[in-house]
């Protein structure tokens, strides 16, 4: 199977897929019939990775319903451990951020009083905070920060909790974990036990050295089950594989961020939006569909206001841009290269969507408004709205 996109029904067991960079094989383990409706394949720009299991129901790469996430939300919630005492929730960057709060949200929306905490890795730093360092060797942009939480109450939970549920889209080799895992065990003295929750757990013979790995019991929930092999194109020319001088690492220096208080220095309550605000959105008229846009990092404030938006029946996609360079091939149809709105002078991209392809485009952002910020607006012809806090947010005019 050379095509990269699928067909839905039943995935066959093996899939072998030409890619532009190299040839990938998966054998699938579990989740066949529902392969096709998560996940499918792109290429990457990237030299340590240059292959990408793009998922469908993430609300970044790819154009995704808030319901269908919402079920995603739930089905990795079912595949959590029973736990004593309170449960941490990490959500990677920069991809599953949004990914690992809806599913905190989930938690807690069906274990009321479990008071979990929800934590997420980040590229940014937030000016006198505490943080653990780790790195996830294969990316474009390899340094990752966890913050430790400012709440001494917050501070307690986490040194208390003895399990902790890493979220992320998918597990290939779990070496990023195993660094998470190594940082964390030094603030959390309690911690007896790791689950990884994805949507994609392509780990295959190396799922069982995990625990070992990490020196504590994992278990690692997927809704996709199987195992990956790779072969690189030799002949792949330097249009399809950055240079590591290329590739999206910060510019040189560091850049840090005011939190807007989504999960970098920890929460413990489900996103509430600002009064009005959907309502108001809601009643707007509409001719076509209207795309709910998360810039980076800052995924969920999109996925809360799209869902919400769904609910009073707006027709509703969630995306959101990314650094991470990827190829037009496969499940990426279209590519727009745009600014870099927290200031690392780092090309940002935005993909599957062309400008005028939605009747209206909303932009979240956490940054303060600013140039690339109006550009990005200025391309899609969207509105930017600023979110300062989950109950505060103010529309910014596009000039």
């Amino acid at each position: 199977m050379s095509a990269a996109v699928l067909a839905v029904g039943d995935a066959p067991r093996a899939i072998r897929s030409e890619l532009p960079t190299g040839v990938l094989r998966l054998e699938l383990e579990e989740g066949r019939s529902a392969f096709a409706s998560l996940l499918d394949f792109a290429a990457r720009a990237n030299p340590k990775r240059a292959f990408l299991f793009l998922s469908k129901v993430l609300g970044k790469h790819y154009p995704s319903i808030p319901s269908e996430m919402v079920s995603v939300h739930r089905q990795l919630v079912a595949t959590v451990p029973d736990a004593q005492g309170p449960v941490v929730f990490i959500g990677m960057a920069e991809t599953a951020t949004g990914l690992g709060q809806g599913v905190f949200e989930a938690w807690a929306h069906a274990h009321p009083g479990s008071n979990p905490l929800y934590l997420q890795s980040t590229r940014y730093k937030v000016p006198g905070a505490d943080w653990l360092g780790f790195d996830e060797s294969h990316s474009h942009a390899p340094r990752l920060f966890l913050h430790l939480p400012q709440r001494d109450a917050d501070r307690a939970t986490l040194a208390a909790a003895t399990q902790v549920v890493l979220v992320d889209d998918e597990l290939s080799t779990g070496n990023t974990f195993v660094n998470l895992v190594a940082a964390l065990r030094r603030v959390m003295p309690a911690l007896s036990r790791v689950h990884i929750a994805t949507i994609a757990d392509f780990t295959g013979d190396r799922r069982s050295l995990l625990s070992e790995r990490m020196g504590i019991p994992c278990s690692i929930g997927g809704l996709l089950r199987g195992a990956w092999r790779f072969e690189h194109r030799h002949d792949a020319g330097p249009e399809t594989l950055l240079t590591t001088s290329a590739a999206q690492c910060s510019a040189g220096h560091e850049v840090q961020i005011e939190d807007a208080g989504y999960g970098r220095l920890g929460r413990t309550t489900c996103v509430s939006l600002p009064k009005g605000l959907v309502e108001r959105l809601a009643g707007e008229p509409a001719e076509g569909a209207t795309l709910v846009l998360g810039t980076g990092e800052f995924m969920h404030a999109a996925f809360a206001l799209g869902r919400a938006l769904e609910a009073r029946g707006v027709d509703v996609r969630v995306q959101s841009t990314t650094r991470s360079p990827i190829l037009l091939w496969g499940a990426v149809g279209h590519i727009l290269a745009v600014p870099d709105p927290y200031g690392e002078a780092v090309q940002n991209y935005l993909y599957n969507v062309r400008p005028g392809q939605y009747a209206r485009v909303l932009i979240c952002h956490e940054t303060a408004p600013n140039d690339p910020l109006m550009q990005l607006a200025t391309i899609l012809g969207a509105r930017l709205i600023h979110f300062t806090s989950d109950d505060h947010a103010e529309e910014i005019p596009v000039c």
